[in-house]
Protein backbone atom coordinates (compact mmCIF):
# COMPACT_ATOMS: atom_id res chain seq x y z
CA UNK A 1 0.00 0.00 0.00
CA UNK A 2 1.36 3.84 -0.96
CA UNK A 3 1.10 6.41 1.78
CA UNK A 4 2.21 9.85 1.44
CA UNK A 5 5.41 10.41 -0.15
CA UNK A 6 8.70 10.80 1.76
CA UNK A 7 6.93 9.74 5.10
CA UNK A 8 7.86 5.61 5.41
CA UNK A 9 5.13 3.86 5.68
CA UNK A 10 6.67 1.53 8.70
CA UNK A 11 6.51 4.98 10.45
CA UNK A 12 3.01 5.93 9.54
CA UNK A 13 2.05 2.54 10.42
CA UNK A 14 3.81 2.51 13.95
CA UNK A 15 2.26 6.04 14.68
CA UNK A 16 -1.05 4.35 13.81
CA UNK A 17 -0.32 1.86 16.36
CA UNK A 18 0.57 4.16 19.07
CA UNK A 19 3.88 3.35 19.27
CA UNK A 20 5.09 6.83 19.25
CA UNK A 21 3.50 10.24 20.86
CA UNK A 22 2.63 12.99 19.04
CA UNK A 23 2.37 16.99 19.71
CA UNK A 24 0.78 19.39 17.56
CA UNK A 25 1.75 22.78 17.31
CA UNK A 26 -1.72 23.48 16.45
CA UNK A 27 -4.47 22.23 18.49
CA UNK A 28 -7.09 22.04 15.84
CA UNK A 29 -5.58 21.70 12.67
CA UNK A 30 -2.33 19.71 13.55
CA UNK A 31 -0.02 21.13 10.74
CA UNK A 32 2.87 19.95 12.01
CA UNK A 33 3.86 16.90 14.26
CA UNK A 34 6.79 15.47 16.14
CA UNK A 35 6.90 11.91 16.45
CA UNK A 36 8.66 10.30 19.74
CA UNK A 37 10.24 6.80 19.39
CA UNK A 38 10.26 4.28 22.47
CA UNK A 39 13.46 5.55 23.53
CA UNK A 40 13.33 8.70 23.30
CA UNK A 41 15.19 9.85 19.92
CA UNK A 42 13.03 12.69 18.71
CA UNK A 43 12.49 12.73 14.76
CA UNK A 44 10.00 15.60 13.13
CA UNK A 45 7.79 15.35 10.00
CA UNK A 46 5.51 17.87 8.82
CA UNK A 47 3.18 16.16 7.27
CA UNK A 48 0.53 18.43 6.27
CA UNK A 49 2.96 21.08 5.16
CA UNK A 50 5.10 18.84 3.17
CA UNK A 51 2.11 17.24 1.62
CA UNK A 52 0.36 20.40 0.41
CA UNK A 53 3.51 22.22 -1.08
CA UNK A 54 1.86 21.70 -4.10
CA UNK A 55 -0.81 23.83 -3.33
CA UNK A 56 -1.22 27.65 -3.11
CA UNK A 57 -1.30 29.95 -0.51
CA UNK A 58 -4.78 30.36 -0.90
CA UNK A 59 -5.75 26.65 -1.62
CA UNK A 60 -3.94 25.81 1.29
CA UNK A 61 -6.24 27.85 3.66
CA UNK A 62 -9.36 26.06 1.54
CA UNK A 63 -8.16 22.53 2.38
CA UNK A 64 -8.50 23.22 5.87
CA UNK A 65 -11.50 25.68 5.89
CA UNK A 66 -13.71 23.33 3.12
CA UNK A 67 -12.84 19.93 4.53
CA UNK A 68 -12.63 20.45 8.42
CA UNK A 69 -16.45 19.79 9.79
CA UNK A 70 -17.00 22.07 12.46
CA UNK A 71 -15.73 20.94 15.77
CA UNK A 72 -19.09 19.42 18.38
CA UNK A 73 -19.37 18.20 21.55
CA UNK A 74 -21.15 14.91 22.12
CA UNK A 75 -23.18 14.25 24.98
CA UNK A 76 -22.84 10.48 25.07
CA UNK A 77 -20.17 8.44 24.70
CA UNK A 78 -23.21 5.58 23.84
CA UNK A 79 -25.63 5.21 21.86
CA UNK A 80 -28.37 3.38 24.05
CA UNK A 81 -27.68 6.01 27.10
CA UNK A 82 -28.94 8.53 24.79
CA UNK A 83 -32.16 5.95 24.82
CA UNK A 84 -32.30 5.37 28.64
CA UNK A 85 -32.22 9.26 29.65
CA UNK A 86 -35.57 9.51 27.09
CA UNK A 87 -36.73 6.71 28.97
CA UNK A 88 -36.66 8.48 32.50
CA UNK A 89 -37.96 12.09 30.71
CA UNK A 90 -40.97 10.61 28.85
CA UNK A 91 -41.66 7.23 30.05
CA UNK A 92 -45.25 6.74 28.71
CA UNK A 93 -44.49 7.95 25.26
CA UNK A 94 -44.58 5.84 22.07
CA UNK A 95 -41.38 4.44 21.28
CA UNK A 96 -42.69 2.27 18.33
CA UNK A 97 -45.63 1.27 16.55
CA UNK A 98 -45.81 -1.55 14.11
CA UNK A 99 -49.20 -2.30 12.60
CA UNK A 100 -51.78 -2.81 15.31
CA UNK A 101 -48.98 -2.98 18.10
CA UNK A 102 -47.33 -0.12 19.51
CA UNK A 103 -44.68 -0.03 22.91
CA UNK A 104 -44.27 2.81 25.52
CA UNK A 105 -40.05 3.82 26.30
CA UNK A 106 -40.81 2.53 29.35
CA UNK A 107 -42.23 -1.01 28.71
CA UNK A 108 -39.12 -1.09 25.75
CA UNK A 109 -36.44 -0.50 28.31
CA UNK A 110 -37.51 -3.09 30.10
CA UNK A 111 -38.61 -5.52 27.80
CA UNK A 112 -34.79 -4.45 26.61
CA UNK A 113 -33.13 -5.28 30.65
CA UNK A 114 -34.75 -9.06 30.27
CA UNK A 115 -33.63 -9.77 28.00
CA UNK A 116 -30.22 -8.27 28.18
CA UNK A 117 -30.18 -10.39 31.81
CA UNK A 118 -31.24 -13.55 29.76
CA UNK A 119 -28.66 -12.95 27.32
CA UNK A 120 -25.76 -12.36 30.42
CA UNK A 121 -26.77 -15.53 31.53
CA UNK A 122 -25.68 -17.15 28.04
CA UNK A 123 -22.23 -15.90 28.66
CA UNK A 124 -22.63 -12.51 26.29
CA UNK A 125 -20.97 -9.96 27.73
CA UNK A 126 -18.42 -6.78 26.85
CA UNK A 127 -16.87 -7.21 23.16
CA UNK A 128 -19.27 -10.21 22.09
CA UNK A 129 -21.40 -10.35 18.82
CA UNK A 130 -24.89 -11.15 18.90
CA UNK A 131 -26.37 -12.29 15.31
CA UNK A 132 -29.76 -10.48 14.74
CA UNK A 133 -31.86 -12.72 12.19
CA UNK A 134 -35.15 -11.45 11.75
CA UNK A 135 -37.49 -8.97 10.06
CA UNK A 136 -38.70 -5.42 11.38
CA UNK A 137 -40.49 -5.45 13.99
CA UNK A 138 -40.95 -4.60 17.99
CA UNK A 139 -38.96 -7.07 19.34
CA UNK A 140 -36.29 -6.66 16.44
CA UNK A 141 -35.74 -3.12 19.11
CA UNK A 142 -35.61 -5.13 22.04
CA UNK A 143 -33.39 -7.55 20.51
CA UNK A 144 -30.62 -3.96 19.53
CA UNK A 145 -31.10 -2.67 23.05
CA UNK A 146 -30.49 -5.80 25.28
CA UNK A 147 -26.96 -6.47 22.86
CA UNK A 148 -26.10 -3.09 23.32
CA UNK A 149 -26.73 -3.09 27.17
CA UNK A 150 -24.29 -5.40 27.42
CA UNK A 151 -21.52 -3.98 25.64
CA UNK A 152 -21.39 -6.16 23.33
CA UNK A 153 -21.98 -5.20 19.32
CA UNK A 154 -25.50 -6.57 17.06
CA UNK A 155 -24.59 -7.95 14.14
CA UNK A 156 -27.99 -7.66 11.55
CA UNK A 157 -29.20 -9.83 8.88
CA UNK A 158 -32.49 -9.40 7.25
CA UNK A 159 -34.40 -13.34 6.65
CA UNK A 160 -36.39 -14.19 4.08
CA UNK A 161 -33.64 -11.44 2.21
CA UNK A 162 -30.31 -13.05 3.03
CA UNK A 163 -29.69 -16.42 1.86
CA UNK A 164 -28.45 -19.21 3.99
CA UNK A 165 -24.94 -19.60 2.86
CA UNK A 166 -24.56 -15.66 4.19
CA UNK A 167 -26.10 -16.34 7.41
CA UNK A 168 -23.68 -18.82 7.78
CA UNK A 169 -20.65 -16.96 6.66
CA UNK A 170 -21.77 -13.69 9.47
CA UNK A 171 -21.98 -16.48 11.97
CA UNK A 172 -18.37 -17.63 11.38
CA UNK A 173 -16.83 -13.96 10.69
CA UNK A 174 -18.43 -12.22 13.44
CA UNK A 175 -17.83 -15.82 16.09
CA UNK A 176 -21.37 -14.98 17.52
CA UNK A 177 -22.31 -16.95 20.25
CA UNK A 178 -26.23 -16.23 20.70
CA UNK A 179 -29.15 -15.90 17.54
CA UNK A 180 -31.81 -14.15 18.04
CA UNK A 181 -34.46 -14.11 15.64
CA UNK A 182 -38.87 -13.98 15.68
CA UNK A 183 -40.42 -17.40 16.58
CA UNK A 184 -42.51 -17.64 12.90
CA UNK A 185 -38.75 -17.57 11.43
CA UNK A 186 -36.66 -19.48 13.60
CA UNK A 187 -37.22 -22.42 10.83
CA UNK A 188 -34.87 -20.19 8.46
CA UNK A 189 -31.61 -19.92 11.23
CA UNK A 190 -29.00 -21.83 10.77
CA UNK A 191 -27.83 -22.96 14.13
CA UNK A 192 -24.09 -24.12 14.33
CA UNK A 193 -23.21 -26.50 17.25
CA UNK A 194 -22.32 -24.55 20.58
CA UNK A 195 -24.92 -21.56 19.38
CA UNK A 196 -27.71 -20.50 21.38
CA UNK A 197 -30.98 -19.06 19.35
CA UNK A 198 -33.56 -17.26 21.12
CA UNK A 199 -36.51 -16.06 19.49
CA UNK A 200 -37.26 -12.46 21.03
CA UNK A 201 -41.19 -12.79 20.76
CA UNK A 202 -41.53 -15.37 22.88
CA UNK A 203 -39.53 -13.83 25.73
CA UNK A 204 -41.12 -11.06 25.38
CA UNK A 205 -44.76 -12.74 25.76
CA UNK A 206 -43.40 -14.49 28.96
CA UNK A 207 -45.00 -12.90 32.74
CA UNK A 208 -42.71 -10.74 34.74
CA UNK A 209 -42.17 -12.24 38.27
CA UNK A 210 -39.72 -13.58 40.33
CA UNK A 211 -39.93 -17.19 39.86
CA UNK A 212 -39.98 -16.92 36.21
CA UNK A 213 -36.51 -17.94 34.15
CA UNK A 214 -37.27 -14.62 32.57
CA UNK A 215 -37.65 -12.94 35.34
CA UNK A 216 -34.79 -9.40 36.00
CA UNK A 217 -32.21 -9.79 38.54
CA UNK A 218 -29.88 -7.44 39.50
CA UNK A 219 -28.45 -5.60 36.19
CA UNK A 220 -24.92 -4.85 37.07
CA UNK A 221 -23.50 -1.64 35.45
CA UNK A 222 -21.61 -2.77 32.49
CA UNK A 223 -18.74 0.26 31.41
CA UNK A 224 -19.27 1.08 27.91
CA UNK A 225 -16.33 2.94 26.25
CA UNK A 226 -17.04 5.04 22.82
CA UNK A 227 -14.10 3.00 20.67
CA UNK A 228 -16.40 0.07 21.76
CA UNK A 229 -18.29 -1.58 19.01
CA UNK A 230 -21.97 -1.26 18.19
CA UNK A 231 -22.97 -2.93 15.54
CA UNK A 232 -21.21 -4.78 12.75
CA UNK A 233 -22.54 -4.39 9.22
CA UNK A 234 -21.72 -6.41 6.64
CA UNK A 235 -21.46 -5.24 3.18
CA UNK A 236 -23.68 -6.23 -0.09
CA UNK A 237 -20.49 -8.21 -0.49
CA UNK A 238 -21.52 -7.68 -4.71
CA UNK A 239 -17.42 -8.70 -5.29
CA UNK A 240 -16.93 -11.41 -3.42
CA UNK A 241 -17.80 -12.61 0.49
CA UNK A 242 -19.51 -9.98 2.62
CA UNK A 243 -16.83 -7.88 4.84
CA UNK A 244 -17.85 -7.09 8.31
CA UNK A 245 -17.31 -3.31 9.64
CA UNK A 246 -16.95 -2.90 13.06
CA UNK A 247 -19.11 0.65 13.94
CA UNK A 248 -18.39 1.77 16.78
CA UNK A 249 -20.46 3.56 19.78
CA UNK A 250 -18.25 7.17 19.20
CA UNK A 251 -19.03 6.82 15.68
CA UNK A 252 -22.66 6.23 16.11
CA UNK A 253 -23.28 9.09 18.66
CA UNK A 254 -21.31 11.64 16.16
CA UNK A 255 -23.59 11.01 13.55
CA UNK A 256 -27.09 10.71 15.25
CA UNK A 257 -26.61 13.04 18.27
CA UNK A 258 -24.95 16.26 16.02
CA UNK A 259 -27.05 18.33 13.92
CA UNK A 260 -27.43 18.07 10.96
CA UNK A 261 -27.54 13.65 11.39
CA UNK A 262 -29.84 14.57 14.08
CA UNK A 263 -32.50 15.54 11.50
CA UNK A 264 -34.69 17.53 13.99
CA UNK A 265 -35.67 14.54 15.63
CA UNK A 266 -37.69 15.10 18.90
CA UNK A 267 -40.62 13.76 20.82
CA UNK A 268 -43.69 14.09 19.35
CA UNK A 269 -42.05 13.87 15.82
CA UNK A 270 -42.52 10.25 13.82
CA UNK A 271 -40.03 8.75 12.56
CA UNK A 272 -40.64 6.15 9.43
CA UNK A 273 -38.78 2.66 9.59
CA UNK A 274 -38.53 1.52 5.86
CA UNK A 275 -35.20 -0.02 5.42
CA UNK A 276 -33.77 -3.63 6.10
CA UNK A 277 -32.39 -4.00 9.11
CA UNK A 278 -28.95 -5.65 7.15
CA UNK A 279 -28.62 -1.65 5.55
CA UNK A 280 -26.29 0.85 7.75
CA UNK A 281 -28.97 2.92 7.40
CA UNK A 282 -31.36 1.48 9.18
CA UNK A 283 -29.59 2.37 12.30
CA UNK A 284 -29.83 6.25 11.43
CA UNK A 285 -33.68 5.20 11.53
CA UNK A 286 -33.96 3.31 14.49
CA UNK A 287 -31.08 4.76 16.65
CA UNK A 288 -31.69 8.02 15.86
CA UNK A 289 -35.32 8.31 16.37
CA UNK A 290 -35.11 6.17 20.03
CA UNK A 291 -31.65 8.03 21.06
CA UNK A 292 -34.47 11.83 20.41
CA UNK A 293 -37.26 10.59 21.74
CA UNK A 294 -39.29 9.97 18.81
CA UNK A 295 -41.81 7.96 17.42
CA UNK A 296 -40.60 4.96 15.07
CA UNK A 297 -43.16 3.98 12.81
CA UNK A 298 -41.73 0.87 11.38
CA UNK A 299 -43.33 -0.20 8.18
CA UNK A 300 -45.18 -3.38 6.84
CA UNK A 301 -45.54 -4.13 3.22
CA UNK A 302 -46.88 -1.05 2.18
CA UNK A 303 -43.65 1.70 2.23
CA UNK A 304 -46.71 4.56 1.90
CA UNK A 305 -48.52 3.75 5.07
CA UNK A 306 -45.24 4.61 7.27
CA UNK A 307 -44.23 7.24 5.16
CA UNK A 308 -47.84 9.05 5.15
CA UNK A 309 -47.41 9.04 9.27
CA UNK A 310 -43.94 10.05 9.29
CA UNK A 311 -42.39 13.61 9.89
CA UNK A 312 -38.82 12.14 9.56
CA UNK A 313 -38.00 9.86 6.25
CA UNK A 314 -35.03 8.57 5.52
CA UNK A 315 -34.11 6.61 2.06
CA UNK A 316 -32.32 5.80 -0.34
CA UNK A 317 -33.04 8.09 -4.15
CA UNK A 318 -34.14 4.43 -5.61
CA UNK A 319 -36.92 3.90 -2.73
CA UNK A 320 -37.51 7.57 -2.31
CA UNK A 321 -38.69 7.74 -6.14
CA UNK A 322 -41.37 5.36 -5.83
CA UNK A 323 -43.26 7.36 -3.05
CA UNK A 324 -45.85 9.85 -4.60
CA UNK A 325 -44.62 13.20 -3.00
CA UNK A 326 -48.11 14.72 -3.06
CA UNK A 327 -49.14 12.08 -0.47
CA UNK A 328 -46.64 13.04 1.65
CA UNK A 329 -46.85 16.64 2.81
CA UNK A 330 -46.83 16.21 6.19
CA UNK A 331 -42.91 15.01 6.19
CA UNK A 332 -41.01 17.88 7.16
CA UNK A 333 -37.80 16.24 6.58
CA UNK A 334 -36.38 13.84 4.01
CA UNK A 335 -32.77 12.18 4.18
CA UNK A 336 -31.20 10.54 1.33
CA UNK A 337 -28.27 8.78 0.82
CA UNK A 338 -26.31 5.24 -0.92
CA UNK A 339 -26.67 6.00 -4.36
CA UNK A 340 -26.45 9.29 -6.53
CA UNK A 341 -29.89 11.33 -6.35
CA UNK A 342 -31.27 13.02 -9.40
CA UNK A 343 -31.59 16.47 -9.04
CA UNK A 344 -35.51 16.30 -9.94
CA UNK A 345 -36.22 14.00 -7.18
CA UNK A 346 -34.52 16.70 -4.59
CA UNK A 347 -35.91 19.38 -6.43
CA UNK A 348 -39.04 18.01 -6.02
CA UNK A 349 -39.16 17.25 -2.33
CA UNK A 350 -37.28 20.02 -0.98
CA UNK A 351 -39.96 22.45 -2.69
CA UNK A 352 -41.86 21.70 0.66
CA UNK A 353 -39.93 19.93 2.98
CA UNK A 354 -36.34 20.13 4.42
CA UNK A 355 -34.01 17.57 2.55
CA UNK A 356 -30.78 16.65 2.62
CA UNK A 357 -28.42 14.90 -0.17
CA UNK A 358 -26.03 12.95 2.03
CA UNK A 359 -22.85 10.56 1.18
CA UNK A 360 -20.51 8.20 3.20
CA UNK A 361 -19.92 4.27 2.97
CA UNK A 362 -20.65 1.40 5.98
CA UNK A 363 -16.67 2.19 6.73
CA UNK A 364 -17.55 6.68 7.52
CA UNK A 365 -20.71 5.37 9.53
CA UNK A 366 -23.75 6.06 7.62
CA UNK A 367 -22.78 9.05 6.19
CA UNK A 368 -20.51 11.73 6.73
CA UNK A 369 -21.17 14.87 4.34
CA UNK A 370 -24.39 16.44 3.96
CA UNK A 371 -26.34 18.96 2.24
CA UNK A 372 -29.85 20.62 2.83
CA UNK A 373 -31.12 21.20 -0.86
CA UNK A 374 -32.72 24.25 -1.76
CA UNK A 375 -34.94 24.08 -5.48
CA UNK A 376 -33.42 27.37 -6.45
CA UNK A 377 -29.86 25.97 -6.30
CA UNK A 378 -28.02 25.55 -9.69
CA UNK A 379 -26.34 22.06 -8.27
CA UNK A 380 -27.28 19.43 -6.14
CA UNK A 381 -23.84 18.50 -4.37
CA UNK A 382 -23.36 15.84 -1.17
CA UNK A 383 -22.55 18.98 1.42
CA UNK A 384 -19.84 19.44 3.35
CA UNK A 385 -18.17 17.34 6.25
CA UNK A 386 -20.45 16.65 9.28
CA UNK A 387 -19.07 17.41 12.70
CA UNK A 388 -16.22 16.37 13.95
CA UNK A 389 -15.03 15.15 10.64
CA UNK A 390 -13.20 16.01 7.80
CA UNK A 391 -13.12 14.98 4.14
CA UNK A 392 -9.42 15.40 2.00
CA UNK A 393 -9.65 15.41 -2.25
CA UNK A 394 -6.31 13.27 -2.73
CA UNK A 395 -4.39 12.86 -6.20
CA UNK A 396 -3.02 9.40 -6.80
CA UNK A 397 -0.05 9.59 -4.43
CA UNK A 398 -2.21 11.06 -1.92
CA UNK A 399 -1.34 14.20 -2.12
CA UNK A 400 -4.02 17.20 -1.75
CA UNK A 401 -5.70 18.40 -5.08
CA UNK A 402 -5.82 21.92 -5.86
CA UNK A 403 -9.49 23.54 -4.93
CA UNK A 404 -11.50 22.82 -7.66
CA UNK A 405 -10.13 19.88 -9.14
CA UNK A 406 -11.19 16.12 -8.92
CA UNK A 407 -9.82 13.63 -6.92
CA UNK A 408 -10.87 10.97 -4.59
CA UNK A 409 -12.57 11.43 -1.23
CA UNK A 410 -10.30 10.29 1.49
CA UNK A 411 -12.41 10.41 5.04
CA UNK A 412 -11.15 11.10 8.76
CA UNK A 413 -12.50 12.43 11.99
CA UNK A 414 -14.80 10.53 14.14
CA UNK A 415 -16.75 8.82 11.52
CA UNK A 416 -13.68 6.49 11.03
CA UNK A 417 -14.85 3.37 11.89
CA UNK A 418 -12.83 0.10 13.26
CA UNK A 419 -12.30 -1.99 10.64
CA UNK A 420 -13.32 -4.79 8.67
CA UNK A 421 -13.40 -8.18 11.07
CA UNK A 422 -10.82 -10.75 10.25
CA UNK A 423 -9.48 -8.83 7.64
CA UNK A 424 -6.66 -7.29 8.08
CA UNK A 425 -5.27 -7.14 4.41
CA UNK A 426 -8.26 -5.08 2.92
CA UNK A 427 -8.34 -3.13 6.85
CA UNK A 428 -4.62 -2.40 5.62
CA UNK A 429 -5.40 -1.76 2.12
CA UNK A 430 -8.76 1.16 2.77
CA UNK A 431 -7.98 2.57 6.43
CA UNK A 432 -5.01 4.65 6.29
CA UNK A 433 -2.89 6.57 9.11
CA UNK A 434 -4.19 10.40 8.89
CA UNK A 435 -1.39 12.96 8.05
CA UNK A 436 -3.15 15.63 8.44
CA UNK A 437 -5.11 14.58 11.98
CA UNK A 438 -2.03 13.09 13.39
CA UNK A 439 -2.52 11.71 17.11
CA UNK A 440 -2.86 7.98 15.60
CA UNK A 441 -6.07 9.05 13.86
CA UNK A 442 -6.68 7.23 10.87
CA UNK A 443 -8.84 7.92 7.43
CA UNK A 444 -10.49 5.80 5.34
CA UNK A 445 -10.50 5.08 1.34
CA UNK A 446 -14.02 5.83 -0.15
CA UNK A 447 -13.21 5.29 -3.64
CA UNK A 448 -15.56 8.30 -4.23
CA UNK A 449 -14.49 11.18 -6.03
CA UNK A 450 -14.62 14.45 -5.52
CA UNK A 451 -14.39 18.29 -6.01
CA UNK A 452 -14.50 21.57 -4.03
CA UNK A 453 -17.03 23.90 -5.54
CA UNK A 454 -15.82 27.57 -4.70
CA UNK A 455 -17.86 28.17 -1.98
CA UNK A 456 -16.83 24.66 0.13
CA UNK A 457 -19.26 22.25 -0.90
CA UNK A 458 -18.01 18.77 -2.30
CA UNK A 459 -19.55 17.76 -5.99
CA UNK A 460 -19.99 13.82 -6.09
CA UNK A 461 -18.43 12.26 -9.73
CA UNK A 462 -19.64 8.59 -9.08
CA UNK A 463 -16.97 5.70 -7.60
CA UNK A 464 -13.65 5.21 -8.98
CA UNK A 465 -14.84 1.53 -10.39
CA UNK A 466 -17.49 4.18 -12.19
CA UNK A 467 -14.56 5.47 -14.22
CA UNK A 468 -14.39 3.81 -17.24
CA UNK A 469 -12.75 3.62 -20.37
CA UNK A 470 -14.63 3.62 -23.66
CA UNK A 471 -12.95 3.70 -26.68
CA UNK A 472 -9.36 4.80 -24.93
CA UNK A 473 -11.32 7.80 -23.29
CA UNK A 474 -12.21 8.15 -19.69
CA UNK A 475 -15.77 8.78 -18.56
CA UNK A 476 -17.39 9.21 -16.01
CA UNK A 477 -20.86 7.07 -15.71
CA UNK A 478 -22.71 9.71 -13.41
CA UNK A 479 -21.72 12.72 -15.82
CA UNK A 480 -23.72 10.68 -18.52
CA UNK A 481 -26.62 10.06 -16.03
CA UNK A 482 -26.50 13.50 -14.91
CA UNK A 483 -27.08 14.55 -18.72
CA UNK A 484 -30.18 11.73 -19.49
CA UNK A 485 -31.73 12.95 -16.19
CA UNK A 486 -31.77 16.66 -17.37
CA UNK A 487 -34.42 15.45 -20.13
CA UNK A 488 -38.14 16.56 -19.68
CA UNK A 489 -39.65 13.99 -16.98
CA UNK A 490 -36.25 12.06 -16.70
CA UNK A 491 -36.75 11.37 -12.67
CA UNK A 492 -33.95 8.79 -12.66
CA UNK A 493 -31.07 7.69 -15.03
CA UNK A 494 -28.44 4.79 -14.83
CA UNK A 495 -25.37 4.50 -17.17
CA UNK A 496 -23.56 1.25 -17.26
CA UNK A 497 -20.48 -0.23 -19.18
CA UNK A 498 -21.35 -2.62 -21.66
CA UNK A 499 -18.12 -3.39 -23.12
CA UNK A 500 -15.19 -1.51 -23.95
CA UNK A 501 -16.41 0.94 -27.13
CA UNK A 502 -20.09 0.97 -25.63
CA UNK A 503 -22.17 2.32 -22.42
CA UNK A 504 -25.66 1.40 -21.99
CA UNK A 505 -28.44 3.60 -19.97
CA UNK A 506 -31.72 3.24 -17.93
CA UNK A 507 -34.21 6.20 -17.77
CA UNK A 508 -37.58 6.23 -15.80
CA UNK A 509 -40.41 6.73 -16.22
CA UNK A 510 -41.38 4.59 -19.52
CA UNK A 511 -42.95 7.47 -20.65
CA UNK A 512 -39.37 9.37 -21.04
CA UNK A 513 -38.66 10.41 -25.04
CA UNK A 514 -35.50 8.75 -25.15
CA UNK A 515 -34.54 10.69 -28.31
CA UNK A 516 -34.80 13.48 -26.04
CA UNK A 517 -32.64 11.85 -23.75
CA UNK A 518 -29.94 11.30 -26.01
CA UNK A 519 -30.20 14.71 -27.88
CA UNK A 520 -28.70 15.56 -23.88
CA UNK A 521 -26.38 13.84 -23.67
CA UNK A 522 -25.06 14.79 -27.07
CA UNK A 523 -25.37 18.68 -26.16
CA UNK A 524 -22.99 18.28 -23.14
CA UNK A 525 -20.25 15.91 -23.58
CA UNK A 526 -18.27 14.58 -25.70
CA UNK A 527 -19.23 11.54 -28.85
CA UNK A 528 -18.09 8.87 -26.95
CA UNK A 529 -20.11 9.61 -23.88
CA UNK A 530 -23.39 8.55 -25.95
CA UNK A 531 -24.96 5.39 -25.17
CA UNK A 532 -25.36 2.58 -27.20
CA UNK A 533 -29.03 2.19 -26.78
CA UNK A 534 -31.31 4.10 -24.13
CA UNK A 535 -33.68 1.74 -22.36
CA UNK A 536 -37.06 3.73 -21.08
CA UNK A 537 -38.73 1.59 -17.98
CA UNK A 538 -41.38 2.66 -15.41
CA UNK A 539 -39.28 1.22 -12.29
CA UNK A 540 -35.38 0.11 -11.87
CA UNK A 541 -35.10 -3.20 -10.26
CA UNK A 542 -33.89 -2.73 -6.82
CA UNK A 543 -31.33 -4.63 -4.40
CA UNK A 544 -32.67 -5.56 -0.48
CA UNK A 545 -30.91 -2.90 0.68
CA UNK A 546 -32.91 0.17 -1.56
CA UNK A 547 -30.30 0.15 -4.22
CA UNK A 548 -30.30 0.07 -8.19
CA UNK A 549 -29.87 -3.57 -9.15
CA UNK A 550 -27.26 -2.84 -12.13
CA UNK A 551 -26.65 -6.76 -12.55
CA UNK A 552 -30.34 -7.32 -13.68
CA UNK A 553 -29.95 -3.49 -15.37
CA UNK A 554 -26.73 -5.39 -17.38
CA UNK A 555 -28.95 -8.76 -18.06
CA UNK A 556 -31.39 -6.40 -19.13
CA UNK A 557 -28.82 -4.60 -21.72
CA UNK A 558 -27.87 -7.74 -22.81
CA UNK A 559 -31.60 -9.22 -23.54
CA UNK A 560 -31.69 -6.05 -25.66
CA UNK A 561 -28.89 -6.27 -27.55
CA UNK A 562 -29.79 -9.37 -28.45
CA UNK A 563 -33.25 -8.43 -29.49
CA UNK A 564 -31.88 -5.41 -31.42
CA UNK A 565 -29.15 -8.26 -32.84
CA UNK A 566 -32.09 -10.59 -33.96
CA UNK A 567 -34.36 -7.85 -35.31
CA UNK A 568 -31.37 -6.79 -37.66
CA UNK A 569 -31.40 -10.70 -38.63
CA UNK A 570 -27.76 -10.72 -37.53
Amino acid sequence: MSYIPNYPTKWLQELAEGRHTVQAKNPVNYPALTLFRPNNTRRSYTFAEDAMRNLSTSDRLLFERFGYGPITTIPYTSIHHAFETQVIANPQAIAAQHLDESITYAELDRQANRLAALLARHGVSNGDHVALFLQRSIPMLVGILATLKLGAAYVPQHLGVAPEAQLKHVINAASTKVILTLSEFQHLVPVPEGHVCIAIDEVMQQPFNNTSEYAIPFMPHTQIDSNDTCFVLFTSGTTGSPNGVKVTHGNVCNILLTEPGSLGMRPGLKVAQILSIAFDMAAWEILGCLAHGATLVIRGKDFMQAVRQADVVIATPSILGTFDADQCRNVKTVAVAGEPCPKPLADKWASFCTFYNSCGPTETTIVNTMQRHHPAAENLTIGKPTPNNTIYILDEELKPCPIGQIGEMWAGGDCVSAGYIGNDELTQERYAPDPFLGNGRMMFRTRDLGRWTPDGELEHFGRTDDQVKIRGFRVELDSVSGALESAPSCKQAVTLKFDNRNLVAFVRPQTVDVEAAKQKVEAKLPYYCMPKFVVAMDEFPMTSRGKVDKRELMRIAIAQQAAQQTQAGV
